[in-house]
């Protein structure tokens, strides 16, 4: 005991480290919540909606519904139990012992133990930092995705197409995820919605709204969900899109990247004119083919109408311009990334992740987990042997994950 003590003593984060562990990653009592004096806690200092605020403290004394914490920063609050989380895992060591067993338990019942011990082996000391819905959800909770991100797919011309990407981003952000959409199969601003006898609001609108409801979901009771916001290069709502972060209440809680294409590019250099087109709506098979891709659209022999012809270079000023402004939008090279992608042949790269380390197909998701390279380095040398033994059992340890994870939709399962 007293030895556990003394690693505890030794091994415990502090200051902004420890909450963010105690907060995002450490297993926390959500079912008795049982607080006593000398209890290690999380407390809503700021119940803001969109920008609440925690601090670590200690409880000092407990009346009746009033809880007395005093915070790591010498200030004494009084506080009520609804306020207050209490984290079971206090250690990176805690934490550590709980994911090596939680995606060793997908081996074979006789090779749990031998890989129970080889995962907190390279857990030990950050040599393999997991991504942090590996840290938050293995062995926590059968609810938690294991995977940080997602890509769905682009969402079908229509009210009901709309409302159905909605509810399966909602389903995976609940879960701990961030989700990436495309939003170039919407048709455009004041394009023609024959069965209301009316217009489309256009892409971007809609894109407002997934930016909305991203900022209503609290994953974990630790973060908002994550949320990624790609058009096409084509779109006819390409400007407004750009420049939408320009005017700070339309989109606030999604991050922007344009769909870049090599034809794009090449008009950019020689200052070519660029048409802004979509596929023609009255097309009777529209509704059932289209969905975002225009290419196909094209080999079907489908016709598209040309809303709006600019200077490539002009976007491409406008794109460096509200960068510059507004930090957004960011740019992905999405032709050239799907020539070099070994599965553009049959799974073809639509967005990435929110934070666009990964481009992924619709329904692909991000199964991540980094190696700290700085726990090998000995006087100057890399310690190859040691690296090459963790690569290996990190390896195995994320392809586990992939039978750990739970799975909400079966498309996620069968792209896995």
């Amino acid at each position: 005991m007293k030895q556990s003590m003394e690693n505890d003593k030794k091994t415990r984060l502090e200051g902004l480290s420890e909450k963010i562990f105690l907060d995002r990653y450490a297993l926390k009592d959500v079912t008795d919540q049982q607080v006593n004096v000398g209890d290690t806690v999380l407390v809503l200092t700021k119940d803001d909606p969109k920008f609440p605020q925690k601090e670590v403290g200690e409880v000092l004394s407990i009346d009746g519904l009033t809880i007395t914490v005093g915070l790591r920063s010498g200030q004494v609050i009084e506080t009520e139990q609804s306020k207050i989380t209490k984290p079971l895992e206090l250690t990176p060591e805690k934490m550590w012992d709980r994911l090596a067993k939680a995606i060793a338990s997908v081996e074979k019942p006789k090779k749990q133990q031998e890989w129970t011990e080889k995962f907190r082996h390279v857990l030990d000391d950050w040599k393999l930092v997991p991504g942090g819905r590996i840290a938050a959800g293995a062995g926590a909770s059968d609810e938690l995705t294991l995977f940080n991100c997602y890509v769905i797919p682009s969402p079908k011309d229509s009210r009901g197409g709309i409302m159905e990407t909605l509810s399966q981003m909602t389903e995976i952000m609940s879960r701990g995820g961030g989700v990436g959409i495309n939003l170039s199969s919407l048709r455009p601003r004041r394009a023609v919605v024959k069965g209301v006898n009316g217009s489309s609001s256009g892409a971007v609108s809609w894109g407002g709204l997934f930016s909305y409801t991203t900022g209503l979901i609290e994953q974990g009771g630790s973060r908002r969900g994550a949320l990624m916001l790609m058009l096409n290069d084509w779109h006819p709502d390409l400007l407004e899109f750009i420049t939408v972060k320009q005017e700070m209440d339309l989109i606030t809680n999604a991050n922007l990247s344009v769909a870049v294409s090599n034809d794009f590019m090449k008009a950019v250099k020689e200052d070519l004119d660029w048409e802004l087109v979509f596929p023609d709506t009255s097309d009777p098979e529209y509704d059932e083919v289209w969905d975002g891709n225009l290419q196909k659209w094209k080999e079907l022999g489908k016709s598209v109408k040309v809303y709006k012809t600019l200077k490539a270079r002009e976007i491409w000023h406008t794109i460096i311009e509200s960068a510059w402004r507004s930090a957004e939008p960011g740019i992905v090279f999405m032709e050239y990334y799907n020539q070099m992608s070994n599965s553009w042949y049959f799974n073809p790269i639509i967005s990435t992740n929110p934070c666009a380390e990964q481009g992924l197909p619709a329904w692909g998701v991000c199964n991540l987990s980094s190696i700290n390279l700085a726990k090998f380095v000995k006087d100057g040398e890399v310690d190859w042997d040691a690296l090459g033994e963790t690569v290996e059992i990190s390896v195995r340890f994320l392809d586990n994950v992939i039978d750990a994870t739970p799975y909400h939709f079966e498309e996620n399962k069968k792209i896995s």
